[in-house]
């Protein structure tokens, strides 16, 4: 045997192997999901397990009037105090 070569198990090159195939395919994903986001387009569904985020809850009219009415309601409340503390 020549100096300085050595023998590399087959069952490691495969292993090694099948990792960067694994990290290949998660960095092409990557890419595919920030060109979508470039073109303003969703990504497309990526091969594999791929986990969806849960279903955003739609909120009525009526609830979003609702909200605004509180916040606006809170806002005027910290802005009195404010200008209490000031003058």
């Amino acid at each position: 045997m020549p100096r300085g070569t050595r023998t590399i198990d087959q069952m490691t090159l495969q292993m090694a192997l099948a990792g960067y195939e694994i990290e290949r395919n998660k960095i092409e994903d990557k890419i595919r999901e920030i060109r979508a986001e470039l073109k303003g387009k969703s990504a497309p569904a990526a091969a594999g397990n791929v986990e969806k985020a849960p279903a955003r809850r739609k909120m009525s009219a009526a609830a979003r009037k609702r909200i605004a009415a509180a916040q606006k309601k809170r806002w005027a409340e910290y802005h009195k105090r404010a200008a209490e503390g000031k003058g």
